[in-house]
C-alpha cells in the first residue's frame, strides 16, 4: 500500500509517497515523472516518515542545512538506485556535472558509465530535494533540465548558496 502527504512549499505544493515505513517519492506537484511509482490507489494518512519529511523540508525552505535524512526507499534500477545514492554524496549548497558523477559511479563500480546514463537517471529521481538532483549541472555549468522546472532549480540552489 502506498500512502500520500501533501505539503505547502515556497516553491509550489509538493505531494510526497511512503510505503509505511520510509519516503519513495517527493514530488512538486505536476512535475515531468509526478508519481511516476505511485499506486493508484494510494491514501492519504500522516506517517511518522511525513512528519520527518516535513521537519526535513522546513529546515531546508528556512536556509538551514537539514542535519538528518529521512528513511528512503525509492523504487528504481540497481543503476538508479545506485546513481541516487551517489547524489546523496552532493553537499547543500555544491553542484556537480553529470560527467563527474559518471567518474564517482565508474570508480564504484570498475566499469565506464557514460554521463548520459547518470542524465536518464537523475531525471527519474522520484525523492526530488532530499536525493538533491537539483545540484547536477552541464559540463559548462549550465542549469541544465530539471523535472520540477529550471525555474524552481535556479531558486533552490539561490537557496542553498545564500546559506551555506
Amino acid at each position: 500500500m502506498d500512502y500520500i502527504h501533501h505539503y505547502a512549499s515556497p516553491l509550489g505544493g509538493i505531494t510526497l509517497a511512503s510505503d509505511g515505513s520510509a519516503l519513495t517519492g517527493l514530488w512538486f506537484d505536476g512535475q515531468k515523472y509526478f508519481a511516476a511509482a505511485l499506486s493508484p490507489d494510494s491514501e492519504e494518512k500522516m506517517l511518522p516518515v511525513f512528519a520527518d519529511a516535513d521537519r526535513w523540508l522546513d529546515r531546508y525552505f528556512t536556509g538551514s542545512i537539514p542535519d538528518f535524512t529521512p528513511p528512503l526507499n525509492p523504487r528504481g534500477t540497481p543503476f538508479r538506485l545506485l546513481v541516487w545514492e551517489t547524489l546523496l554524496t552532493v553537499p547543500f549548497g555544491q553542484t556537480v556535472t553529470y560527467g563527474q558523477l559518471a567518474q564517482r559511479l565508474a570508480l564504484r563500480t570498475g566499469r565506464p558509465v557514460s554521463a548520459r546514463a547518470v542524465g536518464n537517471a537523475v531525471g527519474h529521481n522520484p525523492v526530488s530535494l532530499i536525493i538533491p538532483c537539483h545540484r547536477v549541472i552541464g559540463a559548462d555549468g549550465s542549469l541544465t533540465g530539471y523535472a520540477g522546472g529550471l525555474e524552481r532549480k535556479t531558486r533552490l540552489l539561490q537557496l542553498e548558496r545564500q546559506n551555506p
